[in-house]
């Protein structure tokens, strides 16, 4: 075993980086072998050829457990691995309209937004009014209804129709299954 002897890059307490007077002693296999000088610990783990590591230093007295840390350490990366694999970020795909889009190019970007959704990604929906086309809002709101009650079938309003600025957006999500 390796006698790890400085604070490592986890930032766990172990061995002689174990600056209590006193602490709680657990056994390599879960006893509890009680309070113990921190020189007593330490030796009592080099007797069983492990490691003494502090798991709860805020606790009164501090509980340190003898084990292997290499082990110990390496079981921990693993978990948070698996973890990290399990994990899923849902995409925002963005999708661009104007008020004056003719039908085929509707059809169009309908078709692709019901490919992302049924995908599982979410679509943002950015309609953009330029020079005069900012007085005429009830037709890119429109629009916009209309693109909507097309994906309806697949999709949820995660946010409604909003202007900010010149731009009226709106956040699709795919509906769970």
């Amino acid at each position: 075993m390796s006698f790890i002897t400085r604070r490592n890059q986890n930032d766990d307490l172990v061995n002689d980086a174990i600056r209590f007077k006193e602490v709680l002693v657990i056994g390599p296999s879960g006893e509890q072998l009680g309070v113990m000088m921190r020189r007593e610990a330490l030796e009592k783990a080099y007797e069983m050829d492990l490691d003494l590591l502090c798991v709860a230093p805020h606790a009164q007295p501090p509980v340190c457990k003898i084990l292997d840390y290499g082990k110990h350490r390496f079981e921990a990366q693993k978990k948070a691995k698996e973890a990290k694999k399990n994990q899923h970020m849902t995409e925002v795909k963005p999708l661009r309209l104007s008020p004056v889009i003719d039908k085929h190019d509707f059809d169009t970007k309908v078709n692709q937004s019901n490919k992302w959704l049924t995908a599982g990604m979410k679509v943002k929906i950015d309609m953009r009014f330029r020079g005069r086309l900012i007085t005429r809002q009830e037709v890119g709101m429109k629009i916009m209804n209309d693109f909507i009650a097309a994906l309806s079938e697949v999709s949820n309003v995660e946010k409604k129709p909003s202007l900010e600025g010149n731009i009226m957006s709106c956040v699709l999500a795919p509906k769970k299954k």
